[in-house]
């Protein structure tokens, strides 16, 4: 059973080690890049189908839900922190702000697909889906070996490394976040559509709540409650998100 296993598990801790050596020697901005290669390699060598590893469309309603999630949970946490005031964006910077998100969520959609949401949710889920694991087993190793490559980036990455408090709390919503885009690959099929979430969510995220440690258009604010990733709000969102789309896609898992 475990020899079974052996190639998707060495893949992760290939993934693992490579970006983990590339954010503590000062190279983050590279240190998503090898998955493409890798995945590419391993997608070879087990003769997974394209259907298998999700390189396939979808359906136009799923790109639908793949937007909605980034717009619901960043437009309720944005609405918390501006509630609370500790969110402002100054008008006169809004079309910046725009052109940012714009940018940002364009540019990664290649990018996630082929670094990300190719590995992850593309020869991983299917490398995991082709040797008979369960769909809710898949989604669950799928989205903790998701979480678990990021903590390099928030524990060694210069620049971005986070007090421990929120380094757990990164950790849990990145599975939480794995998990939302997991049960969006299980109901498409697709990566294209994950790859759409996941750019929009980087697009607005990190534009208005800044990545890691660093400010974004919102400025400095009390980011350990009223972030996106690093934040108890996030967190809250995230989680509720996700046990409303388990339900309504739980037979798909």
């Amino acid at each position: 059973m475990k020899s079974r296993f052996a190639i998707p598990l060495l893949g992760v801790v290939a993934a693992i080690a490579v970006t983990t050596f590339l954010d503590a020697t000062g190279r983050t901005v590279f240190s998503a890049l090898p998955l493409l290669p890798l995945a590419g390699l391993l997608w070879y060598a087990e003769r997974l189908s394209r259907c298998k590893v999700g390189l396939v469309w979808g359906k136009p309603r799923a790109y639908g839900l793949a937007l909605l999630y980034p717009v619901v949970v960043l437009g309720a946490v944005a609405a918390i922190a501006v509630l609370f005031g500790h969110a402002y964006v100054d008008a006169a910077r809004l079309p910046k702000v725009l052109f940012s998100i714009a940018v940002i969520s364009l540019a990664t959609i290649p990018l996630g697909l082929l670094t990300e949401e190719g590995f992850f949710r593309g020869w991983l889920w299917g490398s995991l889906s082709s040797r008979g694991m369960r769909p809710a087993h898949v989604l669950i190793a799928t989205s903790v070996a998701f979480a678990v490559w990021h903590l390099s980036y928030v524990t060694l990455a210069k620049g971005f490394t986070l007090p421990p408090a929120q380094v757990a709390l990164f950790i849990v919503n990145a599975a939480l976040i794995g998990g939302i885009w997991g049960l969006m690959r299980a109901r498409s099929g697709s990566i294209v559509v994950t790859s759409v979430s996941h750019s929009v969510w980087n697009g607005v995220a990190y534009t208005l709540f800044g990545e890691g440690p660093k400010p974004g258009a919102f400025g400095p604010i009390e980011t350990i409650i009223f972030a996106p990733e690093i934040g108890i709000v996030g967190l809250a969102a995230n989680l509720i998100f996700l046990a409303v789309l388990f339900r309504w896609k739980a037979d798909r898992v």
